[in-house]
């Protein structure tokens, strides 16, 4: 399995006969150099969506038209891209679990919002959500935007994720040493892998705390389009 890092929150998970795009915020991203978007997005099987503000829905429908291959995510968002995109979309909700080329991914619970921008102002887009990604002998929770919240607790006794890619700048989600406080409370990770940091000022800018906070566990802060194998 290879994670790779498109900058803020978007990945690339290459994981059992899938190549998954998680939230692949690319178009006017200024972590993710424009010139290398056919290299972040080639052979990709499906696009993940964790909710739908700008940042990290925003090219998803170009990408699924351009792949000729489907949006995932919470079934009023992806009605709506649908609707109004003409792409092609698998809509699922909290607890459901897709089987998305032998990578088992279940939608989970998040705390933070969603909306998409519209001439009208902001239009209700569904409930935000992460997903527990199960191949390859890993699970990985990737927690979407999200404070600390009680239902960690059952997600890290049920899935067992052994591999946390959390949001942790701040601001808009959960800062560095609430992760920290998350990842040691609720789960039993190996790996945890940062995002939605170092993107704007408002945000934090390293993830030392983090790591401080998890000793004994490999805390990796990524780089843009540097393949991590696990």
């Amino acid at each position: 399995m290879r994670i790779i890092w498109l900058g803020h929150s978007g990945f690339r998970i290459e994981i059992e006969q899938a190549v998954l795009l998680i939230d692949p915020w690319l178009t006017g991203n200024p972590m993710f150099p424009a010139g290398r978007r056919a290299e972040a997005i080639a052979g990709a099987t499906h696009v993940l969506v964790t909710h739908g503000h700008g940042d990290h829905s925003s090219d998803a429908a170009a990408i699924g038209r351009e792949r000729r291959i489907p949006l995932v995510g919470i079934y009023d968002l992806m009605s709506w891209l649908e609707a109004k995109e003409g792409v092609a979309t698998i809509g699922f909700n909290k607890g459901g679990t897709v089987d998305l080329g032998g990578a088992r991914v279940t939608m989970v619970n998040a705390c933070h919002s969603s909306s998409v921008s519209t001439p009208d102002g902001p239009r209700y887009a569904g409930a935000e959500a992460g997903f527990m990604i199960a191949g390859d002998g890993h699970v990985t929770y990737v927690s979407g935007d999200t404070d600390i919240m009680a239902d960690m607790g059952w997600m890290g006794e049920y899935h067992q994720p052994d591999i946390g890619i959390l949001a942790a700048g701040g601001h808009y989600t959960m800062d560095m040493a609430r992760a920290a406080f998350a990842a040691r409370r609720f789960f039993n990770f190996k790996t945890v892998i940062p995002c939605h940091y170092r993107t704007f000022p408002a945000l934090a800018q390293s993830a030392g705390v983090l790591a401080d906070g998890l000793p004994g566990v490999r805390v990796i802060e990524p780089q843009v389009l540097q393949a991590i194998a696990l």
